[in-house]
């Protein structure tokens, strides 16, 4: 699929934003950037996903600093990845002349070589001859910090003495053997929002010429360079990185429907691994809101436990198992350093940084006027305080499955008794479950209660399975029994004919439920779940949660979150359903048909890069952080 239109239509001249959908993610599995279907890179933090932002006009459209190249006249423009690749492509085409911007971080095509740690961009004539406007206005540590700037033959240097970081710009012109090299003559501009100046230059190209342009971080003002950029050094890196991603889908099993979409996915969940750690973050950006102008804006470069369970699953399932050996042992990591006994949250956190710490205190950018003045921006997160006892069976059933597919270590095992332990101790409490509610006031979730079931179930199947010492086999079982019996009269609303949300509202209906036969809590064709899957299909007016096609988490004008605003549906819960309904359709095949009907009208809603992002507005655009791994 590649997206087609005009680029003058992109940005909107009104709101100056690109929409969400109109963006594809690069990445070298230590930080990322998003770059808009109009050659701009809008997002970008340095050197670290988690770290402060250099590029993010995405979050500001005058504050927040980029780096564009654009024809300067108007042309229409397609955007795709090269084949199984994060390689990505924007051409620009009209009558006089067809450019094309090829984007990427380099990754080494073999273990043990130089990673450079630069985002490169190339501009080429494809045909005729062309105009390109570069532009690159950085704006370090979230656009609070200045910058100096300097030139050299060749170079940009941006420096922050308050950052204490900044940017080499770096570029090289290449002839097409007919015409002398293109002339690259920067000028220093000021920019009204910005606190520092950046560059503009205006580049001629005709066909065959390109000019290639790479940007690494500076740790000093005098940082010497890991290499010269060189026309040779450029192929060697696009080459190595094609080869790279290349050789690591081909590891992919999966054999099935829908190739193209797999193998998209597949890769951009491995954009969102941390290779140093293993971790795996919920998304690459920040505070993107879940309804435009609203105040639900988070920051998702974290790793939640419960995100990257499901990721491991999804690794699991397609044969990636470095994947799943990596953030297992990140695992062992963070119950090493487990929270001290009396910690109101438990002995670990629902997240951590990539680096495996805690310190994730959530701070507004009041600086930012937010994605189409979607304020407050927010960077840290205040979840991370919360007290969420789903996470132990998310964490549970990945141990459990990442047994089935590789051999876990021992160490790995003392998670199994430690978790059960505190299972039992706290199953009957209250906490805020998997949509991380702000009200004050903590309830008795039916989805947390599935998952504490699933903790027990898998840790008395591991305990069978390895052998392992048990002692307290017989209370985790009768435990485990409790806790089912107690969801299947406490979380069930006779009235209403389905599962709710939380015991202490059960006229709530929560799409998290969903869950229930996918980690076999329950059949997936037992009346009750079945009758659960027909009330969520019904609209919102009429009781449900699900609007052409498109599934919300809550209703969250019923529900009081202690958030307020809108939100659009999350397009996690719509293939929640679409599972739970082709599972049920093993027994109905009618079902089985509507399946398969809902799936691939979800698959419409992607972008035209096959990027999701976290929730979807009921006019069909992309809302919240992107893309999102879950």
């Amino acid at each position: 699929m590649i997206l087609t239109g005009s680029s003058g239509n992109y940005r909107n001249s009104v709101c100056g934003y690109l929409p969400i959908e109109n963006y594809g993610l690069i990445g070298n599995l230590r930080t990322a950037a998003l770059i808009g279907i109009d050659g701009s890179c809008d997002f970008l933090c340095l050197p670290y996903f988690s770290s402060p932002s250099v590029f993010c006009r995405l979050l500001d459209k005058e504050k927040g600093g980029y780096f564009s190249i654009t024809p300067l006249h108007e042309t229409t423009s397609k955007q795709q990845y090269l084949p199984s690749t994060c390689i990505l492509a924007t051409k620009f085409l009209s009558e006089e002349g067809v450019s094309q911007i090829t984007d990427f971080f380099p990754r080494p095509a073999k273990c043990g070589e130089t990673l450079f740690p630069w985002m490169v961009r190339r501009a080429e004539c494809i045909r005729g001859d062309v105009t390109l406007k570069v532009e690159i206005f950085p704006a370090f540590d979230y656009a609070r910090a200045k910058h100096d700037l300097t030139m050299s033959n060749g170079k940009i240097l941006f420096w922050s003495e308050d950052a204490q970081t900044g940017l080499e710009l770096s570029y090289l012109a290449e002839d097409n053997e007919e015409e002398c090299n293109p002339e690259v003559n920067f000028e220093v501009v000021s920019q009204k929002g910005l606190l520092s100046a950046g560059a503009i230059a205006h580049i001629t190209l005709t066909e065959g010429q390109a000019v290639t342009f790479s940007i690494r971080q500076l740790h000093t003002p005098s940082s010497q360079p890991e290499a010269h950029l060189s026309e040779k050094l450029v192929q060697k890196l696009q080459a190595d990185t094609q080869t790279y991603w290349g050789a690591w889908i081909m590891k992919s099993n999966y054999r099935g429907r829908w190739q193209e979409f797999i193998i998209r996915s597949a890769l951009t969940l491995k954009l969102l691994t941390f290779e140093l750690t293993g971790a795996v973050i919920a998304s690459p950006t920040f505070s993107l809101p879940e309804s435009v102008s609203g105040a639900r804006n988070w920051d998702y470069r974290y790793t939640w436990i419960r995100d990257s369970a499901f990721t491991v699953y999804a690794f699991l399932r397609l044969g990636f198992i470095e994947e799943a050996d990596a953030y297992m042992k990140w695992i062992e990591g963070r119950m090493e350093h487990r929270n001290p006994v009396g910690d109101e949250r438990g002995p670990i956190n629902i997240m951590y940084t990539v680096w495996g710490t805690s310190d994730i205190e959530e701070h507004e950018l009041s600086h930012l006027e937010g994605y189409k003045s979607s304020a407050p921006v927010r960077i840290g997160n205040g979840a991370s305080e919360h007290l969420q006892l789903d996470i132990y069976g998310e964490l549970m059933d990945a141990i459990y499955l990442y047994h089935r597919v590789s051999r876990a270590s021992d160490q790995l095992f003392y998670v199994v008794p430690r978790s059960g332990s505190l299972v039992v101790d706290n199953w009957g409490r209250g906490d805020m479950s998997i949509w991380e509610v702000r009200s004050q006031k903590m309830k008795q979730f039916t989805y947390s209660k599935v998952m504490l079931w699933v903790a027990l179930d898998r840790g008395l199947r591991l305990a069978d399975k390895r052998s392992f010492p048990c002692p307290h086999r017989h209370i985790w079982l009768k435990t485990r029994d409790t806790i089912y019996e107690v969801i299947m009269t406490k979380g069930w609303n006779e009235k209403m004919n389905c599962f709710i949300q939380a015991f202490e509202e059960p006229e709530i209906l929560d799409s998290a439920v969903l869950i229930m036969p996918l980690v076999f809590f329950i059949s997936p064709n037992d009346p009750r779940f079945v009758s659960t899957i027909k009330q969520i299909l019904k609209p919102p007016e009429k009781g449900g949660l699900t609007s052409n096609g498109l599934v919300f988490r809550y209703n969250h004008l019923r529900a009081h979150d202690g958030v307020g605003g809108g939100e659009g549906s999350f397009s996690m819960c719509t293939f929640w359903l679409v599972e739970a309904m082709t599972r049920a359709g093993q027994y109905d095949r009618e079902m089985l048909a509507a399946a398969v009907r809902m799936f691939e009208d979800m698959l419409g809603y992607a972008n035209h890069l096959f990027l999701y992002s976290e929730e979807i507005a009921r006019s069909g655009e992309s809302l919240g952080n992107f893309p999102q791994a879950l």
